[in-house]
């Protein structure tokens, strides 16, 4: 059968969701905005108590399950010390380097949900003042800082907005769709699969159809710290997709037009013969994928392998460039990854051991 997805909402999902702050440790909102999404398209959902969301589609047999797991956690910061100056010094919450968020504005979100803007600089930013120790300066916790956009003089200033150790720092994502169809934003890692698990859930319901079987959405809440999946995945399940995103480098074949399939990580190799029945499908549906090796890539799954999960674990997701920094990719990644995940899930599982 000819899978047709509607592109226009997974877009519209990725916008909505890149842009409600959700760094680790800060997901109730976005959790419950994903929730209310998978309600409407008649899913059930329940929220686990360490942080994360399964939504339920039931399918033609229960006994063997599957889980798609995408995460909606992003990369982010909180507020470590307040210095004299007024200026605060930032803890990073997340694997990125420091040049990356330079110049990046920010929010700061207190312990009172009070929401101040600000900007990240290098302690020597000015070239006029500090001139060649500018671009040789370090960019590390000790030479990072956030400049308020309030009338801040030193701590106490500071004190009195009612910012201190412990917030949160969310980073601006600056989400733009261009006329070509590429979004680049931040946050793309994972949301941007997260928004292709709606669109995947919006197809079945308007469709009609079942999958071979019953399916969970795992939105996981602390994939960026790396247990997001290390609880939660239901005990029916035996094969477990994450969902997440394909990288673009050197010596890597993923573009931001393909389906990344992922052979291999920092954890070790996915299980071969759901990667073998991905590729096949791949093929099927004449979509635009890529095998690749990520040396500096953890995923959902073997988070869940490592928690000791009885399943075959595969990964897949959009291509997208610059990856933990301003992200790209392209609305035929998007497409590709949900016709794949939904290929996949009309596909009946293949027996093996216990």
């Amino acid at each position: 059968m000819s899978i047709t997805i509607d592109t226009t909402y997974i877009v519209q999902q990725l916008v909505r969701l890149a842009t409600t702050p959700s760094p680790v440790g800060y997901t109730d909102e976005v959790l419950a905005s994903i929730s209310a999404e998978f309600s409407r398209w008649g899913l059930k959902t329940r929220h686990l108590n360490k942080g994360g969301l399964i939504a339920t589609l039931e399918g033609q047999d229960s006994a063997a399950q599957r889980t798609l797991s995408g995460h909606v956690d992003t990369l982010g910061a909180m507020v470590k010390e307040v210095k004299s100056s007024g200026r605060l010094k930032f803890a990073k919450i997340g694997g990125y380097t420091m040049n990356s968020v330079e110049g990046e504005h920010c929010t700061i979100i207190t312990s009172g949900e009070q929401k101040y803007t600000g900007t990240i600089l290098t302690t020597k930013q000015s070239t006029h003042v500090y001139g060649p120790e500018s671009a040789k300066q370090d960019r590390d916790d000790d030479a990072m800082e956030i400049r308020l956009d309030e009338v801040v003089k030193n701590k106490d200033d500071v004190a009195r907005l009612g910012i201190g150790v412990g917030d949160f720092v969310v980073f601006d994502p600056r989400t733009t769709v261009t006329s070509s169809g590429f979004i680049k934003s931040r946050h793309l890692d994972d949301k941007a699969s997260v928004a292709v698990l709606l669109g995947v859930a919006k197809y079945f319901s308007e469709e009609g159809l079942r999958p071979a079987h019953t399916t969970n959405f795992f939105i996981t809440a602390y994939e960026e710290i790396g247990h997001g999946a290390s609880f939660g995945t239901p005990g029916e399940t035996v094969e477990f997709l994450a969902v997440d995103m394909g990288c673009i480098g050197d010596g890597l074949s993923c573009t931001e037009f393909d389906v990344s399939i992922c052979v291999k990580d920092s954890g070790g190799p996915y299980d071969l013969s759901l990667r073998k029945k991905l590729v096949a499908l791949a093929e099927a549906e004449g979509l635009p994928y890529a095998l690749d090796v990520y040396p500096y890539y953890g995923s959902d799954a073997g988070a869940a392998l490592r928690a000791g999960a009885n399943v075959r674990a595969a990964l897949i997701g959009p291509g997208v460039d610059a990856s933990h920094a301003h992200e790209r990719t392209h609305t035929q990644a998007l497409e590709a990854t949900a016709r794949l995940c939904i290929a996949y899930l009309l596909s009946a599982i293949e027996a093996r051991g216990e």
